[in-house]
């Protein structure tokens, strides 16, 4: 009778082990891989900072080469460029999307390139550039496409406008300049020494792609330092609007720029395309003085997916960007 107990006992006991480790199996949670969404080679991207959670609002048309990503202070629709067809630069014109991916508008319809757009503060116009003479020029037209008028030449290539407030910021003959954005009052903020010279980078030395701050006041930009490679050597810097107190806030030298500023003006976002000869189109962010500088791109991004034009949602939260796969058609 004691040895059945016993045995009874033993019986029971493994029972209950084997319960039990099976409700604690049952009870576990299961962790969700993350992993990139992919359709086609170009997408635009939404990068939750905090969860590192990566959505997928839009898959570009198979060669459509898109490029400028900007959003509206609204924080619910995106202006870019991009190719409507294969048959040369021309056929590049400026698009406007929802941020949730829907009402895809073509804005422009011309034998032009037509690039790098830019959002007016209150989101009625948009500022671009265009090739419709010899060289790049900066336009302007309204928000649906109509009424495009010639803005600005300088004579030269204008390039990488940026519109704050009443001022717009561009590239000329390698430097930052501001003008006014009825077209007047243009003014040179930028001298680097060593602009325009060539070495064996896709550019010459000068400063580059300026963004101003929320308030105007500020101005970040990128410095073609090194010239003795093909991706060539940049320093991310700011200065402030009337060209005062210019700061160096990088001093790695890595192929680096098209910084975007927050909402808040308190961080910075910006693209790192190679470091030396190793290429890398990693995002990274820092605070508007340059400290906290580091690479947020996600660990589960794999190397042959590009990160583009970086941009902060309305309220911080997230970054949207261009996302490109290497080496697909």
């Amino acid at each position: 009778m004691e040895k059945r107990t016993v045995i009874a006992a033993v019986l029971f006991i493994l029972l209950l082990s084997v319960l039990l480790v099976g409700c604690q199996e049952s009870g576990k949670t299961t962790q969700r891989v993350k992993a990139v969404p992919h359709e086609a080679e170009w997408g635009i991207y939404k990068l939750d900072i905090a969860t590192q959670e990566t959505t997928l609002i839009y898959s570009f048309p198979a060669g459509s080469f898109p490029s400028g990503l900007r959003l509206n202070n609204s924080g619910d629709k995106f202006v870019f460029a991009q190719k409507a067809s294969s048959q040369g630069d021309e056929t590049t014109e400026i698009y406007a999307i929802g941020i949730d991916g829907r009402n895809l508008a073509k804005l422009t319809d011309n034998g032009y390139l037509d690039i790098y757009p830019a959002w007016s503060p209150d989101g009625k116009r948009i500022a671009f550039l265009s090739r419709r003479d010899k060289d790049l020029d900066i336009y302007v037209m309204a928000a649906d496409g109509k009424n495009t008028k010639k803005l600005y030449d300088s004579g030269d290539n204008d390039a990488d406008i940026d519109w704050v407030g009443n001022n717009i910021v561009f590239t000329a003959q390698f430097a930052i300049w501001m003008m006014h954005d009825d077209g007047t009052q243009s003014v040179q903020v930028t001298a680097y020494p060593e602009q325009g010279r060539w070495g064996k980078a896709n550019l010459p030395a000068g400063d580059y792609d300026p963004r101003l701050n929320p308030d105007g006041s500020k101005i970040a930009f990128e410095r073609l330092e090194n010239t003795d490679d093909l991706n060539g050597g940049y320093n991310i810097l700011i200065v402030n609007s009337d060209g005062t107190a210019e700061t160096r806030l990088t001093s790695s030298g890595y192929s680096q720029g098209l910084v975007n500023w927050s909402h808040s003006g308190e961080e910075l976002a910006y693209v790192v395309a190679a470091i030396n000869s190793q290429g890398k189109y990693d995002i990274y962010m820092m605070n508007s003085d340059g400290t906290n500088n580091r690479n947020i791109t996600p660990d589960y991004f794999p190397a042959g997916f590009l990160c583009h034009y970086p941009n902060f949602s309305i309220d911080d939260s997230a970054l949207y960007f261009i996302g490109q796969w290497w080496g697909e058609d």
